[in-house]
């Protein structure tokens, strides 16, 4: 696993309950701020295993970002049960 990877469970791990981040965030907070896509892998081929929060990462415009019908819906449930607001588009509603 290299360092990047590890800095990124480590700050998905730390992620509390009702807080949304973006990919960018995550990327920035793990050292390498361009490396958003590579969060967006890392929670894809790694959620289960390491157990993270992932319903807790959207992308840039709040949007839920996974490809298919059903597991948008799990996210967001998982987040209003959080308590986290979303706007009438359906969007989360991320701190400006």
């Amino acid at each position: 696993m290299t360092p990047f990877t590890e800095d990124v469970l480590r700050v998905l791990k730390d992620i509390p309950p009702g807080v949304v981040v973006t990919y960018g965030q995550v990327a920035r907070l793990a050292g390498s701020p361009r490396a958003a896509r590579q969060v967006v892998r890392i929670l894809h081929s790694m959620s289960a295993k390491y157990d993270l929060p992932w319903h807790r990462v959207v992308n840039a415009k709040g949007e839920l970002n996974v490809p298919d019908e059903a597991s948008r819906l799990e996210q967001r449930r998982l987040l209003e049960e959080e308590g986290v607001l979303f706007t009438e588009d359906g969007r989360v509603k991320l701190p400006q």
